[in-house]
């Protein structure tokens, strides 16, 4: 084990984040502090750290690290590496979300068909080519 990791590094193993490139952004950015300050991605992270994460829709992530690991681990092991202390949504919040999903369905526009749907498409018409 190791004493101290990368913040973008651990953050990436942890599973908080898809990929190591969207935690520096992120810390870049300015949505990571760890200690109640603003954090660079190359900060050092110990254990005992507390992390905020600021996610969409303003609401915010808080992390205390509980291990450290250099490489990738499964993400059921990887759990065991923080301790979540975000306090459950509100009701409100959750018919928030709710709305807003409702919003964002009937607002986004429809997509084109892709290759696959395009045949289908096709086939349906009776236009075989």
């Amino acid at each position: 084990m190791v004493n101290e990791l990368r913040l973008d590094v651990w953050l990436d193993i942890a599973c908080l984040f898809k990929t190591r490139s969207e935690a520096q952004d992120a810390c870049k950015t300015g949505r990571v502090s760890v200690n109640r300050q603003p954090a660079k991605p190359n900060r050092r992270l110990k254990v005992g750290d507390k992390i905020e994460i600021g996610r969409p829709f303003g609401r915010k992530q808080t992390i205390r690290v509980r291990g450290l690991a250099e490489r990738h681990i499964a993400k059921v092991d990887a759990r065991l590496l923080y301790e979540d202390l975000t306090p459950p949504p509100t009701p409100e919040e959750i018919e928030a979300r709710r709305l807003e999903r409702i919003y964002r369905a009937a607002v986004t526009p429809p997509r084109a068909p892709d290759k696959r749907e395009r045949r289908a498409l096709r086939k349906l018409r009776g236009r075989d080519d």
